[in-house]
């Protein structure tokens, strides 16, 4: 398996031709596109890039897609379901926090703290994993009941629907 290279031409190229798309949009859609970007490749964008490249400004801005808080978070992509608010909030907790797994009342005690609590958390998160693909898939479970503590987790496809509703608001 050969490593790939990349010339300095095609970098500019890339360059430009990110510049073209974004030459019409006002600051804060180009922040947004950036931002989204910068999530959809999995980097951060600090001040001054690698290599003597200029980088994105440092917003100051926390996590993947540039968020402060879940409260921008949830504002940017607009859930109009509970599947998708319990989404929102595992991707917060899972990709921004950096926790590997969460449960369902600490995504519920985020959401219920922004005013849009779920009336049943756990149904939420089980209409998600029974969407093909799933988005969410439950990791672990304690107990035996019905209500038993579960843990959960963003599948690939959960964190891309997440940056697709990021995207379309």
């Amino acid at each position: 398996m050969s490593e790939k290279t990349t010339k300095p031409s095609d970098e500019i190229a890339a360059m430009d031709a990110v510049a073209k798309a974004v030459e019409n949009l006002d600051e804060a859609a180009v922040s947004r596109v950036l931002h989204w970007a910068c999530a959809r490749f999995g980097i951060t964008a600090t001040r001054g890039g690698g290599a003597g490249a200029p980088g994105l400004p440092d917003t100051g801005l926390k996590g993947l897609g540039g968020f402060e808080s879940l409260a921008d978070l949830y504002a940017a992509a607009d859930p109009a379901t509970d599947a998708d608010r319990a989404l929102i909030a595992g991707y917060w907790h899972q990709f921004v926090d950096g926790q590997e797994t969460f449960g369902s009342q600490p995504l519920n005690a985020a959401l219920k703290d922004l005013g849009r609590g779920v009336s049943n958390i756990t149904r939420a998160l089980d209409a998600s994993m029974a969407q093909k693909p799933a988005l969410v898939m439950q990791v672990r479970k304690s107990g035996t009941t019905k209500q038993a503590r579960k843990l959960y987790k963003l599948t690939a496809a959960g964190k891309k629907a997440v940056e697709m509703m990021i995207a379309q608001s």
